[in-house]
């Protein structure tokens, strides 16, 4: 695909520019006069809603947020030793005055985002207020109700306890309506329902509406600039149909919900997606792992929602680059493959996913670091060679994978033999041969799933919601020891003092 792709998908993800549609929508979204004109057509609901997709960019990524879930997570080599300037987060200092302040960011950017969604939910309320289409109002509300559902998880994922232990634990409010009352903290079995709702509702809607079901991602676009037929493409960078799904099966996993979260796992995504007749989601292939000057390291036909982001480059080159000193980059301890986190995640030399990991060239980076030498970087999302042809998957970055779904479904089955073999259909589809039956169960869900999710905010998650008191340590020669008050965030000091003295 050449450059008819990058023209066409900032078309279909913004009708305006990158920097201009989010600040249009705040303007559009604080003044209440202009609402109506807003609006009063299609575009003006495209538009709002891809000011909410395009923000989701700077939530997750650029804020850091994935990248502290999994520094949290231990993945990295983040020490007070090389001074490294994620070693907060790492050691879970919550009290620190730099830390207090990015809380507190997140959850007000995070709520400011849901209010901007609510915004347009309060404009999709009923069809007959509105100049859409059936079609039209079912895919836009869909995709917004799927959208504040996310939020709030990944809200109450942080700040909400361990739901296994107390889900009638005060966790987080639920703003699900444009009202600019206080809302209540809700109990974490309250949100949850709140959660499970909205996905439920965005179900219904995409799935009588969502050309994903029958025509798959539609990655193309030929016939205009992308804005008029916007939902009859790219599905895979929005709130599809099958994405809801995902979230669904994760939502009801982490309520413990086993049987729901196996059926949607299973049935209604695993079984549905790869037909002989339609490949939705399909496995990557040796080739397309390792095509020259733009491998394909994030598996992107397998991933069924992303996010849009073409400064991707910049995410890499302050995230993981060779360029970067050990204390400002996030890597594996060791300085190869084989005497590193990357033998011990994969244990298989042929496993695609060591093609993440390159050996750099000594380099010299800060002051605090003049004598760094040959160490591990992460590649998984490095920018294309220059001259490479382009691709959707150069400016994608993974929200909700196939290989978690399978991971879900493994977890929630209660046939040991099925959870292997759904372990296995991954590791097949990595070049691996297949587990050991005899091997622990447990142990093998969490090797697999810390190998698939690196740099994607998810492990953290995982451990949280399985009361993980052991994990795997930075270095990943020892058992790091997880206190269980690490996996709560607090709730922030600016949202406890509008509350008064009571917080909730």
């Amino acid at each position: 695909m050449k450059k008819i792709f990058i023209t066409a998908v900032t078309s279909a993800l913004m009708t305006l520019s990158l920097s201009s549609c989010a600040d249009w929508l705040k303007v559009e979204m604080e003044d209440k006069i202009m609402e109506p004109v807003l609006f009063s057509k299609y575009t003006g609901y495209v538009s709002a809603l891809n000011g909410v997709y395009v923000s989701l960019n700077d939530y997750y990524t650029n804020s850091e947020l994935t990248n502290i879930l999994d520094v949290m997570a231990q993945y990295y080599y983040v020490t007070d030793d090389n001074n490294h300037k994620y070693r907060l987060y790492q050691s879970f200092d919550f009290n620190d005055i730099g830390v207090e302040s990015k809380n507190e960011s997140l959850w007000n950017q995070g709520y400011t985002i849901i209010a901007n969604t609510n915004t347009i939910l309060n404009h999709l309320s009923d069809i007959n207020d509105t100049p859409l289409t059936q079609a039209q109002f079912d895919l836009l509300r869909g995709e917004s109700l799927a959208l504040r559902a996310m939020l709030h998880f990944d809200i109450l994922r942080r700040h909400g306890a361990i739901y296994a232990l107390n889900p009638d634990a005060e966790s987080i409010p639920y703003q699900d309506d444009t009202s600019r009352e206080i809302k209540p903290f809700l109990s974490n079995k309250e949100a949850m329902e709140k959660i499970i709702a909205d996905l439920t509702e965005a179900s219904t809607l995409l799935k009588d509406s969502d050309p994903i079901i029958t025509e798959g991602i539609k990655d193309t676009q030929t016939e205009d600039n992308g804005v008029s037929s916007y939902d009859m493409s790219f599905r895979q960078l929005r709130l599809n149909y099958y994405a809801v799904q995902g979230l669904l099966a994760r939502a009801y996993l982490w309520m413990g919900d086993k049987a729901n979260a196996y059926r949607i796992a299973k049935n209604e995504i695993i079984d549905k997606v790869n037909t002989e007749s339609l490949q939705v989601f399909p496995w990557v292939t040796a080739d397309q792992v390792s095509d020259d000057g733009r491998p394909d390291l994030l598996f992107s036909p397998e991933v069924m929602f992303s996010l849009y982001n073409n400064n991707r480059r910049k995410f890499n080159d302050n995230t993981f680059s060779s360029t970067l000193s050990l204390g400002n980059r996030l890597t594996f301890f060791g300085e190869n493959k084989e005497d590193s986190k990357v033998a011990l995640l994969y244990e298989y030399p042929n496993d695609y996913r060591r093609n993440q990991w390159t050996v750099a060239e000594p380099t010299v980076g800060s002051d605090d670091d003049s004598t760094q030498g040959t160490t591990l970087c992460l590649t998984k999302f490095e920018d294309f060679k220059s001259g490479a042809l382009e691709a959707t998957y150069r400016y994608i970055i993974p929200m909700i994978r196939m290989s978690e779904i399978y991971l879900i479904a493994a977890e929630a089955t209660s046939n040991r033999e099925e959870a292997f073999d759904l372990i296995d259909e991954i590791r097949i589809h990595r070049n691996c041969p297949n587990l050991d039956r005899t091997q622990n169960f447990n142990d093998a869900l969490l090797y697999e799933f810390a190998g698939e999710m690196i740099g994607e905010g998810q492990l953290y998650f995982f451990y949280k919601r399985r009361q993980n008191t052991f994990v795997i340590s930075r270095t990943g020669t020892y058992d790091y020891s997880m206190q269980l008050n690490n996996y709560v965030w607090p709730i922030p000091e600016g949202e406890i003092s509008k509350r008064g003295q009571t917080g909730k």
